[in-house]
């Protein structure tokens, strides 16, 4: 029987109790009264049979905190953590990896990272609007001074 304490989510603590069954009981007893003294093996074997391991044990979690930011101008990055210890820093994504990663978590994440990444779309479209036609007073300013 397994009993836990309550404790902060980063924090667990298992106790275990080893109880034998009805048939583990019978089955020492008639070891006990037909006189078999058994191998020490078998005695280890009986031991340990009995044991029920904690899941705890088995389940290893590992904490990854993966960080991913971006700026207004769609420039996006990203930072990995393990355990407090920076393992990527600073590492430049592409505004459709982000966006691809966010539709495969969840639609509302989804749906604030595309509203982010069209604002930026935006932006880049009303730029470019502006050099093209900055770009064409200069070609017209070059034919002028041409002729």
């Amino acid at each position: 029987m397994n009993e836990q304490q309550d404790t902060p989510a980063d924090q667990s603590v298992t106790e275990q109790t080893v109880e034998e069954t009805p048939s583990e009981k019978q089955s020492a007893d008639n070891t006990a009264q037909n006189g078999d003294n058994g191998s020490e093996e078998q005695g280890t074997q009986k031991k340990t049979k009995g044991r029920k391991q904690s899941s705890a044990r088995k389940t290893r979690s590992v904490e990854l905190t993966l960080t991913v930011s971006g700026t207004a101008e769609g420039e996006w990055q990203a930072d990995l953590t393990h355990g407090g210890k920076k393992i990527v820093q600073g590492l430049p994504i592409a505004a459709s990896s982000v966006s691809k990663a966010a539709g495969e978590l969840h639609d509302d994440i989804s749906e604030a990272i595309e509203s982010l990444i069209s604002e930026a779309r935006q932006q880049h479209e009303a730029r470019l609007a502006e050099l093209e036609a900055e770009l064409q007073r200069v070609r017209k300013t070059l034919e002028d001074l041409e002729s």
